[in-house]
């Protein structure tokens, strides 16, 4: 009998997660707390993620990329988490919205120049929306672009760039038409080495401390017209586009930095010893941990309907909400529950759930607040 599609995609789906989970355990976890310490992360890890094919993870074989589906995707990303947050953060925002941004509205011309290279990790990708005074609200940006000759000049601040720093490309968020609310932004593709563009600060966080997140002034940068990405006044509904691929990413996150603090608490549980027997033979601490390992369980389960969904072409923003939402807020808690267990010690940098409680938090807050995930899933009701 010859495979069917569903056993070859199953197959990949193996190999690349023995693949990628092997990297985070043996690369990524073991030098967290270093890459943490230079706030950097080194170009070693981003040229053996590169080897893995996962600065093109979804992105069409035409265009460089490993073409995976969604479901392995997030798995993968699941398995990167689970190593270091900080560095699902960088490959996430590169792959959606960064990628997935320049082969949905992209030219053949700009996919050959701009996508191919981010697909190879030749390039680090930027996804330059949010600004000082506008996060959630994208129709508030102030970033003008001004047309001249054949081009534009862009002017104005970015805030929260993930990848500016290391990135070689940003995709820049624009104001080109004043008097037309939401439907007068537009979109550019921006080379971080262009004149006028400056990374003025990297901001010092609670978590996260590898991954870069940059302050940009844009002081006359100046594009051409085949750096605008589809027509003038379609930014807003480009920026819309990758809400579905964002959230199921960083629910996915939120599932293997929960995960790895669970088990490192199980583990742990099993070795500590309190009157006369390991811990977890305690009734309150093994119904503590039973009770994280089934939120985990429930999390995993709503990011993989929410790829399931998108893998099948069929309508997946409420899906993808709800799993980003569940997710981000039940990884605090496992995260909490698993430092519980360690008493003190899970206080300490000793053991890696210190740095993970403070990794997992901001997972509430970027690609759309948990308020900003209710309003959207209410609009569903």
């Amino acid at each position: 009998m010859s495979p069917t599609p569903a056993d070859s995609t199953l197959e990949t789906r193996t190999l690349v997660l023995q693949s990628v989970r092997a990297f985070a355990q043996e690369r990524l976890a073991p030098g967290a707390a270093a890459r943490e310490d230079a706030g950097t992360i080194e170009p070693a890890i981003i040229r053996g993620l590169a080897e893995l094919g996962l600065f093109g993870a979804t992105t069409d074989p035409a265009w460089g990329g490993a073409g995976l589906d969604y479901e392995t995707y997030a798995l993968a990303l699941e398995e990167i988490a689970a190593g270091d947050g900080a560095v699902s953060t960088m490959l996430s925002v590169h792959n959606a919205p960064t990628c997935l941004v320049l082969e949905r509205f992209g030219t053949d011309a700009q996919r050959e120049r701009w996508l191919r290279p981010l697909a190879s990790g030749q390039w680090v990708g930027a996804f330059a929306l949010t600004e000082p005074g506008a996060g959630s609200d994208a129709s508030a940006l102030r970033t003008r672009a001004e047309r001249r000759n054949a081009g534009y000049v862009l002017h104005g601040a970015k805030q929260f760039i993930s990848n500016a720093r290391i990135g070689q490309v940003a995709i820049v968020f624009a104001v080109t038409d004043t008097r037309a609310g939401k439907k007068g932004l537009s979109a550019f593709l921006v080379r971080t080495d262009a004149p006028g563009f400056n990374v003025t600060r990297i901001e010092q966080k609670l978590g996260q401390k590898a991954s870069d997140s940059c302050a940009i002034q844009l002081d006359g940068v100046e594009v051409n017209d085949d750096q605008r990405i589809g027509a003038e006044g379609e930014g807003y509904r480009i920026a819309l586009s990758t809400l579905e691929a964002g959230r199921i990413a960083i629910a996915a996150q939120s599932v293997g930095m929960a995960r790895a603090a669970l088990d490192c608490a199980i583990g742990y549980a099993r070795e500590r010893q309190a009157f006369g027997k390991p811990i977890i033979e305690h009734q309150a601490v093994a119904f503590r941990l039973v009770e994280a390992k089934t939120k985990l369980f429930a999390a995993r389960q709503m990011v993989l309907h929410a790829c399931r969904l998108k893998d099948t072409g069929e309508p997946a923003l409420e899906a993808a909400c709800m799993a980003k939402l569940f997710a981000s807020e039940v990884a605090e808690q496992i995260c909490s529950a698993a430092m519980q267990t360690l008493g003190g010690y899970g206080y300490l940098r000793d053991f890696p759930i210190e740095r993970i409680y403070r990794d997992v938090r901001v997972c509430q807050i970027y690609e759309g607040t948990s308020d900003i995930q209710k309003l959207i899933l209410a609009r569903h009701l």
